[in-house]
């Protein structure tokens, strides 16, 4: 790659025997092991976590993608460290990166390079650290990452169709770091400094360890409260007793000053410390301000490019955390629902650095996060969030003491665009529309609202605007926590009159969800009929994927909403799931039949007079030619440039 000639391969961590060498090093304090190709940049787990180890003076080397199809020298290639191991599945679960929503195997793996498949193990966190753990017992394992955030409890996996204890049980591994791993390792990483022997971590915040109680005592810690949560062995014999344990779980790591919980796995009591405060804005600056390259390794270059890499290459992260809270969305549950904004200054110190790169050409392709437009949003009083136990401060309405001022965003913008080697800075994270609709959004000034919104349609987007509404129906979107789609609908007015007034001809996209829990085949034809007559073909949709810690998933396997324990039907079966989702390619030929045939069967006449009408007249949001669908299923970096058959299933970040 042209970009790393002015770099010397000592820039990044070592990965290999010579490289540690070259460094003149004897011995390493840390080794890393990831699912992902090594990417020194900000937007990887490993290189936050690698830098941040490196600051502290440790001698840190990463294994990425180590082979565990041959004789496993790959995790002993480095030898034993001084400290510990650190493992991690990569920045998605291994099994949404390796499967698609209907179980199929994908073809493309984002985080590896030339999208290469077979170079990240199914479970991969738990794989590696089993190995590690056998080939030096003696050598703590530290877990982390998306997928050890997702599986701290235990949970419904999808893949295998069973109840699965928690990661630290199927990993063997000391211990495991949940959510944004910068605070928690920081203290690791200061106690072990000073001669704490690991084993004696067990009060750490954001982090789980196993407690064996008849060996040793539970640790007390002045200011903490417990909570119990019913065992593992109680939820594998009844799906409601496991569905009352997401309740705590949720509310506990969203809540600022949050309770341990304990469960009993087998001889041993898993015990979760509370959360970390969230992240000040010079912690976070300081974690993006460390010296990355911002390249993949040089190892890669004859390789060929890494998709996820490449997605990102030229975009910056502004904030982290997500307070929508969404019933199928995993962000609250690694990320945190309080949000963790940037500095306009190191946002712009990055911005710096990416135009200096070689083969910038002026355009950053997004400045977002999580969701895009929640930059510098947080409660207008401290104390009123200090209480709060509401896993989103949206749903079902804004909350009064939420500042949902876009003022920020809106003039970290157009300080972005003041550089001068941007010539244009693209929004490419997804936008909440309903927060830009005054009727929703009652806490904003609908002029400051408007502002934002005709900033990013004049200025930050190219052709299509993407938004997520999710559904149409009201009982399906209130479950989601999602607002009514009647807010859909006015901004779209608001959408539409700006477009006309402004004259440019964009195109407004939306994301939908089908096989939701609570979602019908009814409902499905109402969504069907409601799009089309406000002009759209749908292409941005997904079958419902149930990922680990969320409600829709445990309301999927369980049949209970965790927080009534009242019985809720969700589509279950392969065929219920390809017929809601059917109803998405009305226009399809090969469709036509079945949704006729469907829609006499429940007596809705009206809908199929709104979908398989006499004239074609209703194509007045389409442009004149089709529309490719470059939206891959579950892996957000995979928008490739071949053409994805619209009839998988589709599946979104969030």
């Amino acid at each position: 790659m042209q970009e790393t000639k002015k770099h010397q391969l000592t820039d990044w961590l070592p990965t290999t025997n010579k490289e540690v060498k070259i460094r003149g090093w004897e011995e390493l304090d840390v080794i890393l092991f990831s699912g992902d190709a090594y990417v020194d940049h900000p937007s990887f787990g490993p290189a936050v976590i690698g830098r941040i180890l490196e600051s502290y003076g440790l001698r840190v080397a990463i294994v990425p993608q180590p082979s565990v199809n041959d004789n496993l020298q790959d995790f002993e290639k480095l030898g034993r460290p001084r400290l510990f191991f650190g493992v991690t599945g990569g920045c998605m679960d291994p099994m949404v990166s390796n499967y698609t929503a209907s179980k199929k195997r994908r073809d493309k793996d984002a985080y590896t390079p030339n999208g290469d498949k077979g170079f990240r193990p199914d479970y991969a966190t738990s794989v590696y650290s089993k190995i590690l753990k056998e080939k030096f017992p003696d050598v703590p394992v530290l877990i982390g990452g998306i997928e050890v955030s997702l599986r701290r409890v235990t949970h419904y996996d999808y893949w295998s169709d069973k109840l699965l204890p928690s990661i630290l049980e199927t990993s063997k591994a000391d211990m495991l770091v949940y959510g944004m791993g910068e605070q928690p390792l920081r203290e690791i990483v200061e106690l072990l400094q000073k001669g704490v022997p690991f084993s004696s971590l067990k009060n750490i915040k954001q982090t789980a360890v196993f407690v064996n109680q008849s060996q040793e005592k539970l640790p007390i810690v002045k200011g903490w409260e417990d909570v119990t949560i019913n065992s593992h062995e109680a939820c594998l014999k009844d799906k409601k007793t496991f569905a009352s344990n997401f309740k705590v779980i949720e509310q506990e790591s969203n809540k600022l000053k949050a309770r341990r919980v304990l469960q009993g796995i087998g001889d041993n009591t898993l015990v979760i410390n509370p959360p970390y405060p969230t992240m000040t804005e010079k912690e976070i600056d300081g974690s993006f301000d460390l010296p990355y390259t911002r390249l993949p390794h040089p190892k890669y270059n004859k390789r060929g490019p890494i998709p996820a890499f490449e997605m990102i290459k030229f975009s910056i992260n502004i904030h982290r955390g997500c307070f929508g809270g969404c019933s199928f969305c995993t962000i609250s549950a690694h990320q945190g629902k309080f949000i963790a904004s940037r500095s306009q200054e190191s946002v712009l110190k990055e911005i710096d650095k990416v135009a200096n790169m070689p083969d910038f050409k002026g355009y950053l392709s997004d400045i977002g996060g999580p969701s895009a437009n929640m930059y510098q949003m947080k409660g207008k009083v401290q104390s009123i969030c200090d209480k709060c136990v509401a896993p989103s401060c949206i749903s079902p309405v804004i909350c009064s003491n939420l500042d949902t001022s876009h003022k920020p965003l809106t003039e970290l913008y157009q300080a972005v665009d003041k550089h001068p080697k941007i010539k244009k800075s693209f929004i490419g994270s997804g936008i909440r529309h309903d927060m830009l609709v005054p009727e929703f959004n009652k806490n904003a000034d609908p002029k400051e609202l408007d502002a934002y919104t005709e900033e990013v349609m004049t200025k930050h987007v190219s052709g299509r605007l993407k938004v997520a509404p999710e559904h149409t129906s009201d009982p399906v979107l209130k479950l989601m926590r999602k607002p009514s789609f009647k807010y859909f609908h006015m901004f779209k007015e608001r959408f539409d009159r700006i477009n006309v007034k402004k004259r440019l001809n964009l195109q407004l996209i939306p994301y939908f969800i089908s096989s939701h829990p609570a979602s019908e085949v009814e409902d499905m034809a109402n969504l069907a009929a409601e799009t089309k007559d406000m002009g759209f073909q749908l292409e941005q949709v997904q079958g419902f994927t149930p990922t680990p810690m969320t409600v829709a998933t445990v309301i999927y396997y369980s049949g209970y909403h965790p927080y009534t324990l009242k019985p809720t039907k969700t589509p279950k079966t392969k065929k219920e799931r390809e017929d809601q989702h059917k109803f998405f390619f009305w226009y399809k030929k090969e469709n036509k039949d079945w949704i006729r045939n469907t829609l006499n069967k429940v007596g809705r006449q009206d809908l199929l007079k709104v979908l398989l009408p006499e004239t074609n007249s209703w194509k007045k949001n389409k442009k004149a030619q089709e529309t490719k669908n470059t939206f891959d299923d579950a892996v957000p970096f995979n928008r490739r440039k071949k053409k994805v058959s619209r009839s998988s299933s589709k599946k979104r970040r969030r």
